[in-house]
């Protein structure tokens, strides 16, 4: 491979490979070979392809890239110029692929996309509903270059932003231009990349600085940044070189986990052919810049993610967390003591669009607070799972029902988990929650480096907080208590909890623990450790209570919970229940089969094998209710309505947010009430917060007092004495507070903004149908 020595050679070689690719007639097909694909046979159809291409004659391009998003349908393959987007790709039809479309042109129309065998086939992958709403920045090349092959990557544009900063850029320029972009990293905490670089720089003045890539991708199923480093390598050494030319670098690292060994590879075989062109090591294109990049292989250690951790682990030390400051962009803090940069994999690879097309074109993508896109491993239970790239804004409801297909089996969506283990589960009521940093933070979640879990009504929010809990506490490092300690007695009470074995005050304690825990941690990992377990409890929290005071889980996914019964409706007498039961708690009358609940341990067995759904899991209140003939459906109702919120009734019934400023009239008053034809107005200061309530009683006041109508301001008059209520407060707590003091309407509010009015009666009338009926 010959070497460039200056620009110029540069630029001729990337006009001769954009002539090379323009003037080319040659059909290319591009099969994807990302880790999924491969399992799945995607080597094989490669080579079926090109044996079969010499024995029939017909010149192709076979191109191996890395993945192409849509894992669920893989092997998946592109067919140019066609436009033919191929899934579920099969070896042995490699003959008819190459003679029906490299040939003729004609699709193969079974590996064509489909969503259902009435659906119309979809040609082009952007008529795919997976593809049709993503942006790629950091994916870009990943599924159509071979990773391989460095002259590829040129020819799709790579090392174009390189050429633009060493021709016209200084490492000033090339700042500015990324803290104009407001790129922030995607490794999850949000930093934007501009100001760590400037700081970076300017705490190491005069001193060697090291750029560190973190490739320590430890969140489960998440695989982001593999699909980077496996996919499209050049696209992070060109951003790590623009990175130490803006801070005046000469070293870099790339910290790859041991479990990573395509990756691994894959940036051993880039580096060295960046190396070998000059566009890696000492005098870069003959502008006197050197840079060299080296790979650390990590342990494995999800807490090395962590930056600190990293650092240690790049040293040769046990990957533990230290205190900051001094931070690791100032001497002292970094890599042997070394100012060190340190960014995701994906920010790299954003960087270089960037620096090419302007900030002003990052900034035009995505949210004002949050520009650009971000890529998400979308797992769980949807249809379409797999890696997308999405632009930042998008709301959860278009990833999981657009891009994802919607839920599996037509299930009901119950919560959607993102960031990792760390990261929260939110629930139904924001899927349509913008996707970025500052929203996703809002409702107790994090954006976290790309993980995405979708979860249906099958699931238990109990055991999936415990399932998150278990990894982060076998994963902390133990330096810290409150972490070590903390997640181990958590997790004692969450393993109690899904056994059946919960006690009252359960919850109570785990509450304490996460405020504990999240506030006492040394690093990122042990702060964020309880949050799985924190939303489930802010948004699921009468799973939790079921659990412990009902021993019943909804889901029927945990063991030793619920009574079971055989609803004999249902029983075809099959006997597999009884056969199935270890305990001999299943018996058989003369035509029918019951369980004996002293001998059923609740093991399940009997629930798991039953072809009709026939054994069925209740609670115990639902057998008694039953006995004494009560339907308790009835008394669910009950039970639901008075565990809603304000927020609940209030939309439940019409309502409008109607105002008038305290020095209006009472006459003025008067006639709004009558003109709306309501019994109530809110009365707010020259700020519009709410200081009062006038309603019909006030006007009666008024006159028995002998005020004069025209002249008395109704902020004389209103109600001043206000209790405002918060939308998520409980019904039967609003019912306590207004009974005990006496009120009968009751202001809704979210901080200063009046969200309407919720009157004692209606708080009565909504339970009171359902108590008179029983």
């Amino acid at each position: 491979m010959e070497r460039l020595k200056s620009l110029k050679d540069f630029k001729s070689l990337e006009g001769s490979l954009r002539r090379q690719e323009g003037n080319g007639a040659k059909v290319r097909a591009s099969v994807c070979c990302g880790l999924p694909c491969t399992a799945l046979g995607s080597q094989e159809i490669a080579r079926e392809l090109a044996d079969e291409s010499a024995r029939q004659g017909i010149e192709v391009d076979i191109v191996k890239t890395g993945c192409q998003g849509l894992c669920q349908k893989g092997p998946l393959m592109q067919v140019e110029p066609h436009g033919y987007f191929y899934q579920k790709v099969k070896p042995e039809r490699a003959g008819e692929m190459i003679s029906k479309t490299m040939g003729s042109g004609q699709p193969v129309r079974e590996f064509l996309y489909r969503d259902s065998f009435l659906d119309e086939v979809k040609e082009q992958i952007q008529e795919v509903p997976f593809y049709s709403k993503q942006v790629k920045i950091a994916l870009r090349n990943t599924g159509k270059v071979d990773p391989h092959d460095i002259h590829q990557y040129i020819a799709a544009g790579g090392f174009k932003a390189v050429k633009k900063m060493f021709s016209r850029m200084s490492p000033d320029d090339v700042l500015e231009e990324v803290k104009k972009a407001n790129l922030r990293g995607r490794g999850g905490a949000g930093f934007p990349a501009g100001f760590k670089w400037a700081h970076t720089k300017r705490s190491g003045k005069g001193v060697p600085k090291l750029v560190i890539a973190n490739g320590d991708e430890g969140d489960p199923g998440a695989f982001m940044d593999r699909s980077i480093m496996e996919g499209d390598p050049f696209s992070l050494l060109e951003g790590m070189l623009i990175c130490a030319y803006s801070i005046d670098a000469n070293f870099g690292f790339i910290y790859v986990r041991h479990e990573y060994p395509l990756a691994i590879k894959t940036l051993e075989k880039a580096i060295k052919q960046a190396e070998e062109m000059g566009l890696l090591g000492r005098n870069i294109l003959g502008t006197g810049f050197d840079f060299s990049v080296f790979i650390k292989e990590g342990a494995g250690a999800f807490v090395c993610g962590e930056a600190t951790s990293l650092v240690a682990s790049l040293e040769g030390q046990r990957g533990f967390p230290r205190a900051r400051p001094p931070r690791l962009s100032e001497v002292g803090g970094g890599a042997w003591g070394y100012p060190s940069n340190l960014n995701n994999i994906e920010t790299y690879a954003c960087v270089p669009p960037i620096i090419e097309k302007g900030a002003d074109w990052f900034l035009g993508i995505g949210t004002p607070g949050s520009p650009g896109t971000k890529v998400f491993s979308l797992a769980g239970k949807v249809n379409n799972t797999g890696l997308v790239e999405v632009p930042m804004g998008i709301t959860l409801r278009e990833i999981v029902d657009e891009i994802g297909g919607g839920i599996l089996n037509n299930r009901k969506f119950k919560a959607i988990q993102t960031g990792g283990p760390s990261g929260g589960c939110i629930p139904e009521q924001y899927l349509d929650l913008p996707v970025d940093f500052d929203s996703l933070w809002q409702v107790g979640s994090m954006m976290g480096s790309g993980g995405m879990v979708v979860m249906d009504e099958s699931d238990c929010m109990v055991d999936i907080a415990k399932f998150f809990l278990a990894f982060c506490q076998s994963e902390s490092c133990g330096k810290c208590p409150p972490c070590r300690v903390g997640t181990y007695q958590m997790l004692q009470i969450m393993e109690r909890i899904t056994s059946g074995e919960g006690q009252p005050g359960d919850i109570e304690r785990l509450e304490k623990l996460i405020e504990t825990v999240g506030e006492g941690s040394l690093c990122g990992l042990g702060r964020s450790a309880p949050n799985p377990v924190a939303t489930t409890l802010r948004y699921f929290r009468e799973e939790y209570e079921e659990h412990i005071h009902d021993k019943y889980c909804r889901a029927n996914v945990c063991s030793g919970m619920g009574v079971f019964t055989i609803d004999q409706k249902a029983c075809i007498l099959c006997g597999l229940c009884r056969d199935a039961c270890a305990f001999d708690a299943v018996r058989e009358r003369r035509s029918s089969y019951f369980i004996d609940q002293e001998y059923c341990t609740k093991c399940k067995a009997c629930f798991e094998i039953c072809p009709v759904g026939a054994v069925k899991v209740k609670k115990k209140a639902q057998i008694a209710v039953e006995k004494i003939k009560i339907p308790y459906e009835a008394m669910v109702s009950v039970k639901r309505k008075a565990k809603l919120t304000l927020w609940d009734v209030l939309k439940s019934k019409p309502h409008v947010v109607i105002t008038i400023y305290h020095d209006s009239t009472v006459a003025d008053a008067i006639r709004t009430l009558h003109d709306r034809n309501v019994s109530s107005v809110f009365v707010v200061d020259d700020n519009a917060k709410l200081i009062g309530i006038f309603t019909e009683r006030d006007v009666v006041h008024c006159y028995n007092k002998g005020f004069s109508c025209q002249d008395t301001p109704v902020g004389h008059v209103a109600r001043k004495d206000l209790i405002k209520f918060e939308p998520s407060m409980g019904i039967s707590s609003a019912i306590l507070i207004a009974s005990r003091n006496k009120k009968r309407h009751m202001p809704i509010v979210d901080g200063d903004r009046i969200l309407g009015m919720v009157t004692f009666r209606d708080l009565v009338s909504y339970l009171l149908p359902e108590i008179s009926y029983i």
